[in-house]
């Protein structure tokens, strides 16, 4: 095992692109030459480490991230994507397709080079840039690519003509699968109207019969997911709109498939929809997240058998340690930015800690620390990344200026057995205090009650006790100031529920736009269909945050409702007009 002294992390954003070294230092790398481009769409270390490239608006370059020299600078000024073989022999890059007068039919938009010196290996049309990647085995022996729902097989970098086709399946998508030969290609073929979708396992470059298939209905798009040692693959079949409305997330199964030919339905524990889904590196169990909020998170060994139940709580993503050892379970999305801690071996939660305003996670490559950012363009405010040890300590933060962007943050690969699986301990490192300010956990007020003292008490509207007031054809100076005081909080809390303060029970009540009790009258029918339905949605907003107020946890999707009010609002006014 060679020793590793320090690992970089790479920072792309509105003012370029910088590396800069790992705990414990976190300072610019001096080897690296600061890239000032306002344009750098993408940038990536290869697989193993070795190369770091990135792409500026003008070139692709390459370069060594042993002595941070470039190796090969590659003319490319409309690149937006970049990929690495896993070897990282060769680098892969799409641009948008593009038609013109002196090319109507277009040209090729998906390149191949080799990395260490930029000559271009193959070239081919793929006009989507939604798995535009060419799937590689990983001694990259195979290479598949699939194009019209019919898939390629290259031997190698031999791209002169495929090796194999996998054709007259009308395969929308396909996983090649890790691990050593013999390697298997996973298919999904959608369904006609009325007929079953199909997930059908090949081995290569046997396809004229499949080693496993199933027969599913309700799909409009799967994912898969293989195993590190590629004996399995967890597919998810997804419904964009589930008919039954039981869902906003429309409706999910997830699928077991062995390249021994075994299928298997996993099920899950409580309804609602699949957040996320991950396999441990070390391929032996997985990890689901389920549910409606509070989500559930599950592991579950490779007969699909529930093994352990890490709970429940406000958590959409998981992140396995690269040694497979400690797992993350986040709840992004929302404000709090909950994160959990779990060691996986003895089952046991390790701490619990609060990243606000998170948009993207990755493990450090020694497995002990991990990154946090709030990157543009999910949120253009409080940008900046944090790094923390797993302990829940957080060890170094580096905000963004108002006036920059952060666009994406990644640490250096490394192959597989160079750090030692770490020792878990509960025992928090020191770390510092974090800049920023926690999320408010204050119950909402909406705009017009804020700065306002709202004291009205449960008892307000009762009569005074007989011994301070007198009849009422007698009343003293003291009766009547208490009558007066008790009208006046009447007519108050009347006129606060009126405009939409307050709810009836005196609780701060979120802000209901004017706009809403507008009558709106139209001769066009169309328009008026659309008036009423953005008004529905407006209403459901409103009674979401009249929840909210209330103390009730909202889960992810009506969290996203609330987020589009003002274009709602918006568009509900240009229709006023």
């Amino acid at each position: 095992m060679r020793v590793i002294l320090f690992f970089v992390i790479a920072v792309r954003g509105s003012t370029g692109i910088s590396v800069n070294q790992g705990p414990p230092s976190y300072e610019l790398m001096s080897g690296f030459k600061r890239d000032d481009s306002k344009v750098c769409r993408a940038m990536l270390f290869s697989p193993q480490g070795e190369y770091f490239a990135w792409a500026n608006g003008t070139n692709i370059n390459v370069v060594s991230t042993k002595t941070w020299t470039v190796l090969t600078t590659i003319p490319s000024p409309k690149t937006y994507c970049i990929h690495f073989s896993p070897k990282g022999t060769y680098l892969m890059s799409w641009q948008p397709f593009t038609v013109s007068n002196a090319n109507p039919n277009g040209g090729p938009n998906m390149f191949i080079h080799k990395s260490d010196s930029g000559e271009l290996i193959a070239s081919f049309i793929h006009k989507k840039q939604t798995d535009w990647e060419p799937q590689w085995s990983f001694d990259e022996s195979v290479c598949i690519h699939n194009v019209n729902n019919e898939v390629a097989c290259y031997a190698g970098a031999q791209f002169e003509k495929p090796a194999h086709k996998l054709q007259g399946q009308k395969v929308v998508s396909v996983s090649l699968s890790q691990g050593n030969a013999p390697f298997h290609l996973l298919c999904y073929v959608p369904g006609k109207p009325g007929q079953p979708s199909f997930i059908k396992l090949f081995q290569y470059p046997k396809f004229d019969t499949p080693v496993a298939s199933k027969t599913f209905f309700q799909s409009d798009k799967v994912e898969m997911w293989w195993n590190r040692k590629g004996t399995g693959a967890l597919v998810m079949a997804s419904m964009e709109v589930d008919k039954t409305g039981s869902s906003y997330y429309g409706k999910q199964s997830l699928l077991f498939v062995s390249v021994k030919g075994d299928t298997a339905m996993v099920v899950l524990g409580k309804e609602g929809p699949i957040y996320a889904v991950s396999w441990s590196p070390l391929g032996t169990e997985f990890c689901v997240v389920y549910g409606f909020m509070p989500a559930k998170a599950t592991l579950y060994n490779l007969k699909c058998e529930p093994v352990f139940n890490l709970g429940s709580g406000s958590r959409n993503s998981i992140y396995y340690n690269p040694h497979g050892n400690i797992l993350l379970l986040g709840g992004f999305g929302n404000l709090s930015g909950q994160v959990e801690v779990w060691d996986v071996t003895s089952r046991k939660l390790i701490s619990k800690l609060e990243s606000p305003d998170t948009t993207l996670l990755h493990w450090s490559p020694d497995g002990e620390h991990f990154m946090t950012a709030t990157t543009a363009p999910r949120l253009r405010m409080g940008n900046g990344f944090k790094i923390w040890h797993y302990t829940g300590a957080l060890l170094y933060e580096r905000p963004w200026n108002k006036q920059e962007e952060l666009w994406e943050v990644l640490w250096q690969n490394f192959p597989s057995g160079v750090f030692r699986t770490p020792a878990i301990t509960t025992k928090s490192v020191e770390g510092i205090q974090p800049s920023q300010p926690q999320a408010s956990k204050q119950a909402y007020r909406p705009p017009s009650a804020r700065g306002k003292e709202i004291n009205f008490k449960l008892h307000d509207d009762e009569d005074v006790p007989s011994s301070v007031s007198e009849t009422a054809s007698n009343p003293s100076k003291a009766a009547l100031k208490l009558k007066k005081k008790r009208e006046a909080k009447k007519a108050a809390r009347q006129q606060a529920v009126e405009n939409g303060e307050i709810t009836t029970n005196g609780v701060p009540a979120p802000f209901r736009p004017s706009i809403l009790s507008e009558e709106i009258t139209t001769d066009d029918p169309e328009k008026l269909k659309k008036i009423k339905k953005l008004k529905s949605k407006l209403l459901e907003i409103s009674r979401l945050k009249e929840q909210k107020a209330n103390g009730k946890v909202l889960e992810i999707n009506q969290i996203e409702k609330m987020k589009k009010e003002d274009q709602l609002i918006k568009e509900l006014q240009e229709l006023s007009l």
